[in-house]
């Protein structure tokens, strides 16, 4: 099974339409989006709803989602994945990495971890 993206809310909208050019197959959510969680959610609120959803959560907050994660475990809750941006990449940059996770991962391969990227 293919690995599915929960945009956080922080992140620009023209990253979901360039990956689903590239393959309209690739599930791709911003926060806000009708069906997933409003703007705003807590990222407590945020870490439940992948985890029921099954997405991996894509997201600039490098500072307080790592020490939520880590509660989140410590709680014995799971998540699929947690992608956190460098500053330093670009957006082409993260399209093609988002890109090639879908394309060559498993969804398990994530699993309760937490990763920068670019690696």
């Amino acid at each position: 099974m293919r690995p599915r993206f929960l945009l956080d809310e922080n992140m620009d909208r023209a990253i979901q339409r360039q990956l689903q050019r590239l393959n309209s197959e690739i599930d791709v959510k911003l926060v806000g989006d009708g069906e997933v969680p409003p703007r705003g959610t807590s990222d407590p609120d945020i870490l439940m709803w992948i985890e029921h959803n099954d997405y991996i959560l894509v997201t600039k907050n490098r500072k307080t989602m790592p020490k939520h994660f880590n509660e989140h475990l410590a709680d014995g809750r799971h998540v699929p994945g947690i992608l956190c941006i460098r500053k330093s990449v670009t957006m082409r940059e993260l399209i093609n990495i988002l890109y090639l996770i879908w394309y060559a991962s498993d969804v398990k391969e994530y699993w309760d971890r937490l990763v920068f990227i670019p690696l």
